[in-house]
């Protein structure tokens, strides 16, 4: 094998490779970039066999042929080279890497192309496409609150369904439910409802360019994905996804409406006198303000009143700071409420202005 192309048309497509391999084991092939030229283009494909990754760009293919490097090792050499084009050849069992009209020379072991495990393939399924804008920010208005409970494998990932009128988008961790329920002008095929790792929306997110349409497939196993020349996927979690209708309130009483920054700021300032692993604020609602209070402990105890619009009873809520705070922190919009009917049901946090997410957190037990 042997082929030259810039510098930094190969380092863009192995930083991104990088994620899909499993660096635990140098010594697996699964910690291996597979590099395959012909016809002046190099394919680039890397897998932990969870989750794959492929791309092709163009090179100046001298020999056909095909290797698989450690990918770690190979990423460090490409970042370490000058902007300048480089020439890349095989021979006994090692991979030649040397920049053009320069002395820098390195040989970098391969194993051979055909012990690369072989790549999921979509088959007849077809694509259809959304906006890259669109399918991300849906993941980012849920994606803090799935579970790190690997017990409840089901809910460690982001689960999605087709909707009448576009994709639904859920995550829960038991204690906090976060929903988007998107309308997309694109056509949407039916699928089955998905559980779909987190890893994926990571790596989707390094990916694009949140410009332009993303391509998706949903099977019954997989989710492809693929932008450009860039073709990605990830095995689907399986398991029984809980029917989270059922948690979100029908009606609630009470509306407290309030700016988001004077919210995220109190957050901010009171949770440093927080030590207790529940991270357990105090908000108490009544028409002068809320009163935003740490729990007491051995460093002290800290206290702010935001003002809110609110008309309703004098109320006590005792929740997990955190679940109020990761939605606050991409919430859209100046203001926000907190809809409650009773201070220990299910609160319901939103945006003021009309928008097609919402956020559920369960309270505390005020001596829990």
């Amino acid at each position: 094998m042997k082929f030259a192309c810039n510098k930094e048309t190969i380092l863009n497509e192995i930083i991104y490779s990088m994620d899909f391999t499993s660096q635990r084991n140098s010594l697996s092939i699964t910690s291996n970039v597979y590099l395959e030229t012909f016809d002046d283009k190099l394919i680039i494909r890397a897998t932990d066999q969870k989750i794959g990754f492929s791309t092709e760009i163009a090179v100046q293919t001298i020999e056909n042929g095909s290797i698989t490097v450690y990918c770690d090792r190979f990423l460090n050499i490409l970042r370490s080279l000058p902007n300048s084009e480089i020439q890349f050849s095989t021979k006994d069992g090692m991979l030649a890497i040397k920049p053009t009209n320069q002395t820098i020379d390195f040989k970098l072991r391969t194993i051979s192309g055909d012990e690369f495990p072989q790549m999921e393939t979509i088959g007849e399924t077809p694509f259809f496409s959304v906006s890259q804008r669109d399918f991300n920010e849906m993941a980012t208005q849920t994606i803090f609150s799935i579970s790190e409970d690997e017990t409840r494998f089901f809910l460690c990932g982001l689960y999605l369904e087709r909707s009448s009128t576009g994709m639904n988008m859920v995550a829960t961790d038991g204690r906090r439910l976060s929903i988007v329920e998107r309308k997309f002008s694109e056509e949407i095929p039916s699928f089955p409802p998905v559980i779909i790792p987190s890893k994926f929306f990571i790596e989707l997110k390094k990916l694009s360019s949140d410009e332009g349409l993303l391509d998706l497939c949903i099977t019954e196993n997989l989710i492809y994905a693929k932008i450009g020349n860039r073709f990605f996927y990830s095995n689907l979690i399986k398991g029984q996804y809980p029917n989270y209708r059922r948690v979100i309130p029908e009606t609630q009483k009470y509306a407290a409406t309030m700016r988001i920054q004077d919210m995220l700021d109190a957050l901010k300032r009171v949770s440093l006198l927080i030590e207790n692993k529940a991270k357990r604020i105090f908000l108490d609602i009544s028409e002068a303000g809320v009163l935003v209070t740490s729990d007491e402990s051995e460093l002290g105890e800290a206290k702010e009143i935001i003002p809110c619009k609110y008309e309703g009873p004098e109320s006590k809520v005792s929740l997990n700071f955190v679940y109020l705070l990761n939605p606050l922190k991409v919430m859209e919009g100046e203001y926000f409420s907190i809809n409650f009917t009773e201070p220990t049901r299910a609160m319901t946090v939103k945006p003021e202005a009309e928008r097609d997410y919402f956020h559920i957190i369960m309270p505390m037990q005020p001596n829990a």
